[in-house]
C-alpha cells in the first residue's frame, strides 16, 4: 500500500478529525451504497482502469474483482480502512491519499467511482478540488460515476441539518457526535 500526500499538515483540521473518525470505526463499519455494475459494463470492458475513490475497506473493489474487473485502485485517507481492505482483498493495488493530487498520471484512468464520498467532503470548495484532480487523471472520455446520499425528512435529520446550517451555510451540513463533519444533498 502505498502512502501519498497526507502529511498532517496539509489537512484541515476537518480533514484530519474525519481521517481520525474513519481510523477510529474502520472495523466496525459497514457499507451498502451500490455499485450499479449494469452502467459499468454497458460503458467498459473488464480491461479498463478504474479507481475507486474513497474506497475504505475494499467491498466495492470486491464487486469489481468478482464481476472480472481486476485493473484497479483503491484510494483512501484512512490507513486502518486500507488496512482492513488489504486484509480482506490481499494483492489489491491501495494508495493511501487525501485527494489534493491524486498520484496518477494525467489522462490514466478510464473511471473514477465516488460512493458516499462527497458527504465526507462537505464544502463546495473540497468537493470541487477533488473533482478537478479526478478530471486530470481521467483520460478524454473518461467516466466519472458519483453516487451519494440524499436528504433525509426524518426529524433527527432535519433537526441536525438545521441545527448545523447557519454555522456550515449549506443545509444538510451536519456534525456527528465523534466530531466528524458530513454533507447530504438535494436530489437536483
Amino acid at each position: 500500500m502505498s502512502r501519498a500526500n497526507l502529511s498532517p499538515m496539509h489537512l484541515s483540521k476537518d480533514a484530519r478529525a474525519s481521517v481520525s473518525y474513519w481510523d477510529r470505526v474502520a472495523c466496525e463499519k459497514r457499507f451498502s451504497h451500490p455499485l450499479h455494475l449494469e452502467w459499468l459494463k454497458r460503458y467498459t470492458g473488464p480491461q479498463a482502469r478504474i479507481v475507486d475513490f474513497g474506497c475504505g475497506y475494499g467491498r466495492t473493489l470486491g464487486e469489481l474483482l468478482h464481476a472480472g474487473y481486476e485493473n484497479t485502485i483503491g484510494v483512501d485517507f484512512s490507513f486502518r480502512m486500507l488496512t482492513r481492505c488489504r486484509s480482506e482483498f490481499p494483492g489489491l493495488r491501495l494508495v493511501q491519499n487525501s485527494g489534493q493530487t491524486i498520484p496518477l498520471r494525467q489522462d490514466s484512468v478510464d473511471v473514477v467511482l465516488l460512493l458516499a464520498v462527497l458527504t465526507c467532503i462537505p464544502s463546495d470548495e473540497g468537493q470541487l478540488e477533488l473533482i478537478s484532480e479526478i478530471r486530470r487523471v481521467l483520460h478524454p472520455g473518461g467516466l466519472l460515476f458519483i453516487s451519494d446520499l440524499l436528504l433525509n425528512g426524518d426529524s433527527r435529520n432535519r433537526e441536525r441539518y438545521e441545527r448545523f446550517a447557519e454555522e456550515y451555510g449549506i443545509y444538510g451540513v451536519f456534525e456527528l457526535p465523534e466530531g466528524v463533519v458530513l454533507r447530504h444533498y438535494r436530489k437536483e
